[in-house]
């Protein structure tokens, strides 16, 4: 080297000197084995992309929640953001009973289930909840109704009886909070049922729950898909109440405390909720802590002195109830899927406030005549 760079400028030296190594059979070697890393390492990295892309597809398939790409910390918002488009089958609960003598009762069952069925994608399993003649007469309908139908349907029976007796525990301090009087219609067992259902059906996974008094405009499916719009700590998707029904029921305690949210109307307020539509994640009732310490005695006893609060409607008087205490539990459906039509209250000294809780804009997917109201023919 020496020699060589006596007889040239350093600028010549130092081309030949590199030609010389890049001409060298060890760094030939050494160029060889970086590029049989390299492509080693692309398709390792190419490889668990495309196995956590494939895995998630599966498990999305499955109605199982997609790997998080923020790990598994809890802090995503949603984490059922995707319900799959794939699912072939859902699971309704309609409530139905004594309707042997009752055929007003008949007629909006047969609109509620014809109409869903109408406008379904998706195939159907019917969970029927009520006594034995009730639910002969569910089968007759169905029976006939499913001659004009693509779509197929399954038909589970429930006795409501019997589903009473497992929940004996749970239901009657509902009944002694949220009853109208002993007796009455909705002190019986079949309107607190929702509230304890993940207990009694331990193989479904998430449910859709109608009233018998509704008729459907738009795709059950659109409904169910809305189950991935649940945030993390959501057990229950369900409408406000359209009425002021709960600003009613709180008015001692708004009297005491006149900024409060419980009662006031939507969007901010705490407006309580109506039953008539509700998507069940029974799996997040049956694994969430919170939801499950609320359903005791203690509480009820609890949330009802502190709010001055007795209730008269069933199971939605527990789902207004306890969201004044915890908001996250619940997934707030939009109006057009419980569009309530019932004005009572309006003649009934609320007429002033009465739009700010009944405005429902958009296309209405579910009509829900509730308080016997006649639904359009539309």
């Amino acid at each position: 080297l020496c020699f060589h760079f006596s007889k040239m400028n350093f600028k010549d030296f130092c081309f030949q000197f590199m030609m010389r190594i890049l001409r060298s059979r060890i760094l030939q070697v050494l160029i060889f084995i970086t590029v049989i890393v390299s492509i080693y390492l692309f398709y390792q990295i190419a490889n668990k992309s495309t196995f956590t892309s494939e895995t998630n597809n599966i498990r999305i398939k499955n109605n199982l929640d997609p790997i998080s790409e923020k790990g598994n910390d809890g802090k995503n918002d949603r984490s059922d953001r995707r319900i799959s488009e794939n699912v072939n089958e859902i699971d309704v609960i309609v409530t139905f009973t004594k309707a042997e003598h009752n055929y007003a009762l008949r007629d909006k069952f047969k609109v509620t289930v014809s109409s869903l069925l109408k406008h379904s994608t998706i195939d159907i399993k019917f969970h029927i909840i009520g006594d034995e003649p009730s639910q002969k007469i569910a089968k007759q309908i169905l029976d006939e109704t499913i001659k004009y139908v693509s779509v197929k349907h399954k038909l589970i029976h429930h006795d409501v009886d019997a589903m009473a007796k497992q929940l004996h525990e749970i239901v009657k301090p509902m009944q002694k909070y949220f009853s109208y009087k002993p007796g009455a219609y909705y002190s019986d067992a079949l309107f607190f049922l929702s509230i304890a259902i993940h207990r009694v059906l331990p193989d479904v996974q998430r449910v859709i729950m109608l009233d018998a008094d509704l008729k459907f405009r738009g795709n059950i499916k659109d409904l169910y898909m809305l189950f991935g719009e649940f945030a993390q700590d959501n057990v229950i998707g369900i409408a406000r109440e359209m009425q002021p029904v709960y600003r009613h029921l709180l008015n001692v305690y708004r009297n005491k405390h006149p900024n409060t949210r419980a009662g006031a109307p939507p969007p901010d307020g705490l407006t309580g909720f109506n039953s008539g539509v509700m998507l069940l994640d029974l799996d997040r009732m049956r694994q969430s802590e919170l939801y499950n310490s609320l359903i005791n005695q203690d509480t009820l006893k609890e949330y009802t002195e502190k709010y001055t609060y007795k209730g008269h409607l069933g199971d939605q008087d527990f789902f207004s109830l306890i969201n004044l205490e915890h908001e996250e539990l619940f997934y707030v459906l939009p109006c057009t899927w419980n569009r309530q039509l019932c004005t009572w209250w309006r003649e009934n000294g609320y007429k002033n406030v009465f739009n700010q809780y009944f405005t429902c804009e958009g296309y209405i997917n579910i009509y829900h005549g509730n308080c016997n109201t006649p639904i359009p023919d539309d």
